[in-house]
């Protein structure tokens, strides 16, 4: 029991840590301090901090593009403060200020975002195939929203995967939105999860605002391909309060979403569903839960810190032509 109040201890404070840089990102790109563009997770951030929190540091993770996989990465331990340097342009970012959106972990094993919706799944064949031979017990996770699985390069690589019998855990953090496009306009069925079932593949539905139990469900699905019976998909139905990215109207089809409606989803915040579950089990107190609040805030002092004084990134010719090939 202490082992999982520690567990349960550990995913709040990254919960918390999650909430609050999302926040932070929404704020510093609304004072034009971060390059790009930015996709608020607001309402869905439980699934990928419980995801990167049981995924090992070598194990392969295709985050979802939401809050620009904060969660997933605050869940891996990622050095966050060249995560927000890069999104600020500074040459202390890790991919040296030229990504934005755009960045990469690889000893985390995060090796690429994009702006193109789906773009995760060809790789993670790829990635699959290759932890596959070699048989050092890597896993391959890859999320992608509702949207996203409306392309064919989802169901080619579910099917190859599947043929292969490759570990690769597929998750659809559904919140039901895609952009504008609500999930009951674009797919025939309730539950994404049940495209799985065309290919044979064992499929899970969980609650993605509970990041406990979202947690456990990882575990489980991750410890059934790492134990070589090929994929699993997981489904966390989760919410988006917030608009698709920074400007764009919040709308669901044609229609405005109002306050009412989404007064209605945020009485299921996962921060606030987070916080009833540790209190109820003693996990923490009243003052344990400021305690974590405040650590966060200054965590988030200490990360804009670092990116407001790295120099802004000047490349010269040099640099930008060193990763250029020509065939």
């Amino acid at each position: 029991m202490q082992a999982d109040k520690d567990g349960m201890r550990e995913l709040f404070e990254k919960l918390v840590l999650a909430d609050k840089l999302d926040k932070l990102m929404y704020r510093r790109m609304m004072q034009g301090r971060l390059l790009g563009f930015y996709h608020p997770g607001d309402g869905g951030i439980a699934p990928g901090v419980a995801i990167g929190h049981s995924l090992h540091k070598q194990d392969i993770y295709a985050p979802h593009h939401r809050a620009h996989a904060i969660p997933g990465m605050i869940g891996k331990n990622v050095p966050l403060e060249r995560y927000l340097a890069e999104h600020s342009g500074k040459q202390d970012g890790c991919c040296r200020g030229r990504s934005s959106f755009h960045w990469s972990f690889p000893e985390f094993g995060i090796y690429m975002a994009s702006g193109y919706i789906g773009y995760q799944f060809a790789p993670t064949v790829g990635w699959g195939w290759a932890a596959r031979r070699k048989g050092e017990g890597q896993i391959v996770w890859c999320s992608a929203g509702d949207g996203a699985y409306n392309q064919g390069r989802a169901h080619e690589a579910m099917l190859m995967a599947m043929n292969w019998k490759l570990p690769v855990v597929f998750c659809c953090e559904n919140n039901g939105m895609a952009i504008h496009a609500t999930a009951e306009s674009t797919h025939p069925m309730e539950h994404v999860s049940s495209l799985a079932g065309g290919y044979g593949m064992p499929a899970v539905i969980v609650d993605g605002q509970d990041v406990f139990a979202v947690a456990e469900t990882a575990r489980n699905a991750i410890r059934h391909v790492r134990d070589g019976n090929g994929p699993i998909f997981v489904e966390a139905k989760t919410l988006r309060f917030k608009e698709h990215d920074i400007g764009t109207p919040d709308l669901a089809g044609h229609t405005p979403r109002g306050k009412e409606e989404l007064d209605a989803l945020r009485e299921r915040d996962p921060i606030r569903l987070a916080t009833e579950a540790v209190l109820a089990a003693g996990v923490l107190d009243e003052a344990g839960i400021d305690a974590v609040h405040e650590r966060a805030e200054k965590e988030l002092a200490r990360l804009e810190r670092f990116a407001d004084d790295s120099p802004v990134a000047r490349p010269g010719e040099a640099e930008l032509l060193e990763a250029v090939y020509a065939s």
